[in-house]
């Protein structure tokens, strides 16, 4: 099933994020490369793909999971998790409508 991984970064969190983002998206190409992974992306603070020092507010993701217990085990061991990156986590099970 799918799952959403929705994450709020806490303030003042782009270095930290700079420097665990290699980790990061190792493990989303590990994702995409076993064809679970659907989108992800962060949110920019400010309304620019590149926002610069102003940094990002949080992550989601939309990925294949077995269950909410495996989608959760995965998030929790997110190198943004371990770094503080993220204030918080939610993950929710999503049925994908469009693009069908």
């Amino acid at each position: 099933m799918l799952f959403v991984i929705m994450a709020t970064d806490v303030a003042n969190s782009l270095e930290a994020r700079l420097a665990a983002r290699p980790a990061h998206v190792e493990r989303l190409n590990a994702l995409q490369s076993s064809g679970r992974l659907v989108l992800a992306g962060p949110h920019p603070a400010i309304e620019s793909a590149d926002p610069g020092a102003a940094g990002f507010t949080g992550s989601l993701i939309v990925a294949e999971f077995a269950s909410l217990a495996d989608a959760q085990e995965w998030a929790d061991a997110d190198p943004y998790v371990a770094a503080g990156v993220y204030a918080d986590v939610a993950i929710k099970p999503f049925k994908r409508v469009f693009p069908a």
